[in-house]
């Protein structure tokens, strides 16, 4: 069934996506299992490997034909002209003036890149190096507390200051072997309360990542961690680390130059952390291991300027959610990471994915001719199963699914529990795909002794309509090296949808409004100054609040 645009959706109307949208209205509804029984080849057709790495999109109804005019649509948008200029130090982020190389950050066994004429690689190195300095220092001692050796991390930051690193240091956890480490985002005084709870100031180590070092969520929960700290140890800037490009305000707070890691404007906070934002995750697992994350996203980038598109892991995963969105009309997905340890990794990809391509101009200023990016969100395997996975199997909307599995689990003793992990990943997958028929379903209550008018109304409500499409990812083991390849696959593949699109994927004028605002409301909350102006529900519900305040 298809569903998500509205009835006036004009792709028809526009050249690029005619023929996407001619094959979506002829094959909506065929049965995806009717592809397999017609081709015995079609798993090995349709999934395509990279460096251990195995995607599988035969579980979707694409054919050879919906493939060709897909891929045809890489050609109209001058895909290899953009992704060449992406990695040629190109400003492509048109509305702020930029160049987009978070890809130079992992460029470790690469040639130089040129941004403005001028090579970024050397200073993209010697950062990495004090990077990997300062993480060993902390790791062996060298550097310590005002009460000796760093016990715990604070990393405060937000959106992809936090998401991240915080992402990464759950996933890696069996490579931490370093000092304990705490994220703290959100400006609620609780977040950075129950981080601090329990923690010595003078064995803590906060890191403060804030590129302007302005950002007020951030510096507010640091101006906390400071007081915090201030209240035991005699210099407290002495324990604070910055990731941020102002060392003059980094200055202002104590922080030695020594301890302030700056990147440039070309690199997106939601692409960041490969490098200085983070560091946390580096002394966590180690330079090392830093450095073998950093290779993966370096080999998928290899990848994604070499692979033949049809073999094209970035342009593949990013084409099945063209068709899934901008074609058959399913306006979400879910990610479903067969991984406890991937566990923040749907968020961290909602961010990436929703921030970078939900717009709704092209890069010219012209309304979008399509809808823009899907609603992304996801939990782990298996937990999910008992949650949401319902509506998935049996709900009126289709949803289609991304699954995640390791061959390898890091507890070979509990090996058992893995192959039931991946078990359960196979089978939702395969479930997805085949349904239960209501003359299976009736066969089932009839075994069971139901008879006429009940046996069908119990019938009924067993009926899976089958025929929902899915991807699956396979990897060998989660490590740096598998962790970064995964990142990297997902950075290109919405590079690729942001392209066909005609988008800006890397700017976010969309989290201004609300910021500004907020800075308007917060002496209106005060009582310093009032309403007028507001519309009827904002001034009511500060009048509320104001009213229900203790004093």
């Amino acid at each position: 069934m298809r569903g998500g645009g509205p009835a006036t959706h004009p792709t028809k109307e526009h050249p690029m996506w005619q023929d996407i949208s001619r094959l979506a209205d002829a094959h909506a509804d065929r049965a995806i299992l009717g592809l397999f029984a017609r081709d015995p080849g079609r798993f090995e057709a349709f999934s395509a490997s990279a460096d251990g790495l195995l995607f599988d999109y035969s579980k979707t109804n694409i054919c050879t034909e919906v493939r060709a005019a897909l891929l045809a649509l890489c050609t109209a948008a001058d895909l290899p002209g953009k992704r060449a200029a992406m990695f040629g130090g190109s400003k492509i982020n048109e509305t702020e003036g930029r160049a987009v190389l978070h890809t130079a950050l992992r460029n470790l066994d690469g040639g130089p890149v040129t941004v403005d004429g001028q090579d970024v690689m050397p200073g993209v190195l010697a950062t990495l190096d004090r990077m990997g300095q300062f993480a060993e220092a902390v790791r062996s001692g060298d550097y310590e507390g005002q009460g000796g050796r760093i016990t715990d991390v604070i990393n405060i930051g937000i959106g992809g200051s936090d998401l991240g690193p915080a992402m990464a240091e759950i996933a890696l956890q069996p490579f931490a072997d370093g000092p304990r480490c705490h994220f703290v985002s959100n400006v609620d005084g609780a977040h950075i309360h129950e981080a601090l709870k329990g923690l010595d100031p003078e064995t803590t180590l906060v890191i403060v990542a804030s590129k302007t070092f302005t950002t007020i969520e951030t510096m507010t929960n640091a101006r906390t961690a400071w007081d915090w700290m201030a209240g035991k140890v005699r210099e407290p800037g002495a324990q604070f680390a910055a990731l941020s490009s102002n060392q003059e305000k980094t200055a202002d707070w104590g922080i030695d130059t020594s301890r302030v890691f700056g990147f440039e404007d070309w690199v997106g906070g939601r692409y960041s952390m490969w490098g200085p934002i983070g560091l946390a995750v580096m002394i966590a697992i180690g330079p090392e291991a830093f450095r073998d994350f950093l290779r993966g996203g370096e080999a998928m980038d290899r990848h994604f300027q070499t692979a033949a598109p049809g073999q094209n892991l970035p342009v593949l995963l990013a084409l099945t959610g063209i068709w899934h969105n901008q074609g058959l009309g399913h306006a979400t997905r879910a990610v479903l990471p067969y991984e406890q340890r991937l566990a923040r990794l749907p968020a961290y990809l909602q961010q990436m994915e929703m921030e970078s391509n939900g717009k709704r101009v092209a890069m010219d200023g012209s309304d979008l001719p399509v809808h823009s990016g899907p609603v992304v969100w996801g939990e782990p395997g298996t937990n999910g199963q008992h949650a949401f996975y319902q509506l998935i199997h049996q709900g009126t909307r289709v949803v289609p699914c991304e699954f995640m599995v390791g061959i390898e689990g890091h507890e070979p003793e509990l090996s058992h529990q893995h192959d039931l992990l991946i078990a359960n990943c196979l089978a939702q997958s395969e479930a997805l795909l085949r349904g239960r028929s209501l003359e299976e379903a009736t066969a089932i209550m009839a075994a069971k002794g139901l008879e006429g008018a009940e046996l069908d109304r119990q019938a009924r409500h067993r009926v899976f309509p089958g025929n929902r499409p899915s991807t699956t990812l396979v990897y060998p083991k989660l490590t740096p090296f598998v962790l970064g390849q995964i990142l990297a696959l997902y950075e290109h593949r919405v590079f690729v949808e942001g392209v066909i699109l005609g988008i800006n994927s890397y700017d976010q004028w969309g989290v201004e409004l609300g910021k500004e605002l907020a800075v308007k409301l917060s002496p209106i909350l005060s009582g310093q100054e009032s309403t007028e102006g507001k519309d009827g529900s904002t001034a009511g519900l500060v009048a509320a609040i104001r009213a229900g305040r203790p004093g």
